[in-house]
């Protein structure tokens, strides 16, 4: 443990044991009006049980590769451009797609000429067609017949010409086989007397019988092929892109935990709907750890389960449901400073004091596994971790005051930063992943070219320590968190300080981290025990969350379940909502306007 990062409030612990009492937030002098703009919203929340009747929107609801599939979407870009006046992109894109039709007409009179060879025993002729440019590609068409070619040798007793097919055809086929052991079967065909002594063929009926299948199987293909044109033929409504996508928003809002009276007019489809909602109500409070918490992460997108890492030296998965401890990873041998997840769930990683990060295999809750601990010689406590855009790399920086740069595929450190003259307190990639943007003791916030490792560009406008980095969603913002008690916004594009956020507490040797909620709220931790969120724009605090007995360290915001949840220095971990019932507590801000947020005291 190094002795400049220990807490200096470690010890004021005792009242943990205890479940604290349930979290109320701290009205602000625009309480009432907040309260008035929002019951004139009629915002609703809906549990989770109504959600999950919300049909999932997953692969299994139509096969993206289908012929028909594609050839529709063709059709609907094609209409948009039409609509909108792209006529000669709507000219190319029929043209590329033409030339691709006239591709699939080739290969779909091969297989009907193929199919008819096979019938007739004209082997000759199936080879001339299989060497045809439309079909050399087909591997699984090519292996069927080409097995059913070797067959009718080793039934001709033609061990030479079987051998030379065996070779030649199925041997580089092999990933084709219809199921394990089938091409070792077709191997020991050539010591046999009979097919039938083979176990994979001991129902082979014949030659006649065993053509007949196989041109079953190519009619088959035919038939998904020439289906998938139906659609060429078929009506479609006018406006079709825009039709679906007002139900792909349509659906994202109905999945949505909190609802307004008023259709909201969604700015942006490049991202899922979220509205921006401000909480007001402890939900949950998560009992279990030993030590004090200092980071947290939700697994995976969808908010269900998240995760906290803390002095106890473990890491501790929790239902955001039931508030149920599910799983606990230990391994480390000190306390955890940080921990992430990749967007799917099923990869976390964590930062430890003992001097490494470990990488778990979370996608069984019931048995989560170690799979690989980076080790770095000397290195001292490990602060902060993170993943690429990619999520192909791991971004680790600490109290050596490098940054490495860790690649998931070869497990290696692929690059490293050095720079920063204290120790690097948090470390995290631009969304375009070209950058590395830290946050240092040496009171900087650094650049860093990802391919060179050199500094392009230093901030050393705060007055104390950075304790914490972050990108908003959009890539044009930086959030940085200091030990001069402000959260500072960032231009990216010209690196110009855009507003300051001050009324918490960050002095002392705690790292108190800051966040965003979408595109118009910042949320950060304090000393003294309260979550603030501050407007992004106007600066003001429009909310204050207490509830905690300690620091709170960090705070993250899920916007699928609608939930902020805190990391303490009480050894808890809270997730808050907006409960519209609480009348005595200032609501959300709700925005049905393009424009994002709007404060009803602005």
């Amino acid at each position: 443990m190094n002795d400049d990062t220990d807490e200096a409030n470690d010890t004021a612990l005792t009242f943990a044991h205890t479940k604290p009492h349930a979290g109320t937030s701290q009205p602000t002098a625009q309480s009432t009006s907040a309260q008035t703009a929002n019951a004139q919203l009629g915002l609703h929340y809906h549990h989770s049980e109504r959600s999950r009747l919300c049909t999932e929107a997953c692969a299994e609801l139509f096969d993206e590769n289908s012929p028909r599939i594609r050839r529709d979407i063709i059709r609907i870009i094609a209409q948009y451009l039409d609509s909108q006046g792209y006529t000669s992109s709507k000219v190319t894109l029929y043209d590329e797609a033409n030339v691709k039709q006239q591709h699939e007409n080739n290969y779909i009179s091969d297989v009907v000429r193929l199919r008819a060879a096979i019938v007739d025993g004209e082997w000759t002729e199936v080879d001339r067609i299989c060497s045809s440019t439309y079909l050399k590609d087909k591997k699984h068409i090519l292996y069927n017949v080409y097995k059913q070619q070797y067959l009718e040798l080793i039934e001709d007793h033609e061990s030479q010409k079987a051998f030379a097919t065996l070779n030649k055809h199925l041997k580089p086929l092999e990933s084709q086989q219809s199921f394990q052991g089938e091409f070792r079967d077709l191997c020991y065909l050539l010591t046999t007397k009979s097919i039938q002594d083979a176990p994979a063929f001991r129902n082979w009926d014949g030659v006649s019988s065993s053509r007949e299948k196989l041109a079953e199987y190519l009619q088959n293909i035919l038939e998904f092929e020439i289906v998938g044109r139906e659609s060429e033929h078929q009506h479609m409504m006018p406006n079709r892109l825009t039709a679906l996508l007002r139900q792909a928003v349509a659906y994202q809002i109905e999945s949505c935990q909190y609802h307004s009276d008023a259709i909201p007019l969604v700015p942006t489809i490049l991202t899922d709907y979220a509205p921006v909602v401000v909480p007001n109500t402890e939900q949950h409070s998560f009992i279990g750890h030993l030590g004090n918490i200092k980071c947290t992460a939700y697994v995976g997108q969808c908010g269900r389960h998240v995760a906290s890492g803390s002095s106890d030296n473990t890491i501790r998965v929790w239902d955001t449901e039931t508030s149920e401890c599910v799983a606990t990873l230990r391994g480390h041998t000190a306390r955890i400073w940080d921990i992430c997840v990749d967007r799917t769930g099923s990869t976390l990683v964590s930062a430890s004091g003992d001097g490494t990060v470990k990488i778990w295999d979370i996608r069984d809750l019931n048995k989560p596994q170690c799979t690989s601990t980076v080790v770095t010689e000397n290195s001292g406590d490990v602060y902060s971790v993170s993943l690429n855009p990619l999520e192909s790399h791991i971004i680790m920086a600490g109290y050596d005051r490098t940054i490495r740069l860790y690649d998931r595929v070869t497990g290696r450190i692929v690059q490293t930063f050095h720079g920063h003259e204290l120790s690097v307190a948090h470390a995290v990639s631009n969304p375009l992943g070209n950058l590395i943007i830290s946050g240092s003791k040496d009171q900087t916030v650094k650049f860093w070219d990802i391919m060179s490792g050199t500094c392009v560009k230093s901030l050393r406008s705060h007055l104390g320590e950075v304790t914490s980095v972050a990108t908003s969603d959009s890539g044009m913002l930086l959030l940085s968190s200091s030990k001069d008690n402000s959260n500072r916004l960032w231009d990216l594009r010209s690196l110009k300080q855009l507003h300051r956020y001050k009324g918490h507490q960050n002095t002392s040797k705690n790292f108190i981290r800051s966040s965003f909620i979408g595109d118009s709220l910042v949320v950060g931790g304090s000393e003294d025990g309260i979550v603030y969120i501050w407007d992004r724009e106007s600066t003001k605090i429009v909310q204050r969350l207490s509830g905690h007995q300690g620091i709170v360290y960090d705070a993250k915001w899920n916007p699928k379940r609608g939930i902020l949840c805190s990391a303490s220095d009480d050894w808890t971990l809270k997730t808050w909502w907006f409960d519209p019932n609480n009348s005595d507590m200032p609501g959300p801000h709700f925005s049905t306007q393009p424009g994002g947020l709007r404060l009803p005291y602005d």
